[in-house]
């Protein structure tokens, strides 16, 4: 399927074609763009004083290039902000960063050239995927200019996952290096596509991350004997939250015939908060979740190119402004961040608790053989520590600030920072869940001959055991761990609800 750009993406559409989906310009979409070459176009030939255009970058706005010169200042812009460094972003993550830049120049106040978004929409369709680091980026500038290499036949890239040169990728693409012009090498690095395309991805993950949530957080609570009156709607509705009346839902609907929720009714007067506060932690997640995801689709309807031009080639208008700045970005980030954090560490409790003889009820550490075998024991450790480490990468980005280009850019909101570290979340966010569901279903295993289960965890039990078998110390945890975690990166989970 192809996504056309007419109006602004969504992030669920930068979010598609970072899976692989096309994407396409609208009619209209080349008129903005050819229009606002064309009043860079005049910009040059009337000589008026405008950033990045004419003059220099940063520090140095304030001297003018001459009119030879301006195209080597693209060029030389480009070399001298790739500065990334470490490990490279994933296709995906790249994917996702071009979608929402050649977004931003279809808005029309760029004022590139029409073939610099051909050369991007071809890197879309054969998967020409240039070597972008993951590290090094204050705002948006070294990821951003990496991408640029490329398409001047420098730097390197993978092209349907072989690793070749930035100009024998064009060369097999049937492209030519592109030889850039006036502000085309500034719009290449300048904006917040980074941030917004890395942000589209972790808003994906995010929600099959936190429907995931609910389908594990039923199966625990039917194995640890859950007291459902907790979660009746009248009840929560005392709470008024969104979030809070949707999980309730969920859980509700999941555990829906439960012979072993009815076998447990007043067994306890309450639970512990890991199963009794379920809606509380999960709504506010999507809560935080459902504010963050109007702050990404805001940012793709935004210009966050600086220079922004408009008018028209015969009245041009060039607008110096701090589009590219984007703290509200950053701090929706660091919000979803903090918000996945805390319900991962919900999830490593509920684990404990399935896991520790001291209050589960079932065999110790789910082992087939108590003592001879270790079980889940040492599973709990890793779900610990991935907790501790989401802990540490919740201090939000948004306030690390920073100095940079002689104090000409002395505000930073690391917007791009914190899309990273909330990637980084999610990564360890999806393996504590995986290890809850491990144990989950373990513990079900336990408690075949108690009582029936629901109709909706049967399901989730089913789909676990059709990824790993009953554990018996036989075989690596880790293995395991990462299939769960594959089967909660792609696929929906059962009865999943409010998918948009």
């Amino acid at each position: 399927m192809t996504i056309t750009i007419d109006t602004p993406l969504s992030w669920r559409d930068v979010a598609r074609v970072a899976d692989g989906e096309m994407l396409a310009l609208s009619p209209a979409a080349w008129q903005r763009v050819d229009n606002a070459s064309r009043i860079v176009e005049r910009i040059v030939e009337t000589g008026v004083r405008a950033y990045g255009i004419n003059t220099g970058v940063g520090a140095l706005s304030d001297t003018v290039v001459d009119r030879q010169s301006q195209s080597r200042l693209s060029r030389n812009i480009v070399l001298s902000h790739a500065c990334g460094v470490g490990g490279l972003l994933a296709q995906r993550e790249v994917r996702a960063i071009i979608t929402a830049q050649i977004a931003n120049f279809a808005h029309g106040h760029s004022g590139v050239r029409a073939d610099i978004l051909r050369h991007l929409l071809a890197f879309l369709e054969h998967d020409c995927i240039p070597d972008v680091p993951a590290k090094g980026s204050a705002g948006y500038l070294i990821h951003n200019a990496h991408t640029a290499l490329v398409l001047i036949g420098e730097g390197s890239a993978h092209l349907a996952g072989k690793a070749m040169s930035g100009a024998d990728a064009l060369a097999a693409l049937g492209l030519s290096p592109l030889v850039l012009g006036a502000k085309e090498g500034l719009s290449l690095v300048n904006g917040t596509a980074c941030a917004a395309g890395l942000s589209s991805v972790a808003m994906a993950r995010a929600e099959r991350l936190l429907d995931w949530t609910d389908a594990v957080a039923a199966l625990t609570l039917e194995a640890a004997s859950g007291q459902m009156a907790a979660f009746d709607e009248s009840v929560l509705a005392l709470r008024p939250s969104p979030g809070i009346q949707h999980v309730g839902a969920s859980l509700r609907r999941y555990l829906s015939g439960s012979g072993l929720i009815a076998a447990a009714i007043g067994r306890r007067t309450q639970d512990a908060l890991s199963l009794r506060a379920v809606p509380h932690a999960h709504g506010a997640a999507r809560d935080v979740f459902q504010n963050a995801s109007v702050v990404v689709d805001r940012e793709l309807a935004s210009v966050t190119d600086n220079p922004a031009v408009s008018g028209t080639p015969d009245a041009p208008i060039v607008s110096s402004e701090a589009h590219a700045v984007a703290p509200a970005l950053g701090q929706a980030a660091d919000s979803l961040a903090v918000a996945l954090a805390q319900i991962a560490a919900m999830s490593e409790r509920r684990m404990d608790r399935l896991v520790n003889p001291l209050v589960s009820g079932l065999p110790p550490f789910l082992a087939s053989d108590a003592g001879s075998n270790s079980g889940f024991m040492i599973a709990q450790y890793t779900a610990a520590a991935l907790s501790n480490e989401n802990r540490r990468l919740a201090a939000p980005a948004s306030l690390d600030g920073g100095l940079t280009s002689g104090l000409q850019e002395d505000f930073l909101a690391h917007p791009t920072a914190a899309a990273n570290k909330l990637l980084s979340v999610i990564d360890n966010c999806e393996y504590i869940l995986a290890i809850e569901l491990m144990a989950a279903t373990q513990a079900h295993d336990f408690l075949a001959s108690s009582a029936a289960r629901a109709e909706g965890t049967d399901t989730i039990h089913a789909l676990v055991r059709q990824c790993v078998p009953h554990y018996a110390d036989d075989r690596p945890l880790s293995q395991d761990m990462e299939r769960l975690r594959e089967l909660i990166q792609q696929v929906e989970p059962p009865l999943a609800g409010g998918r948009k």
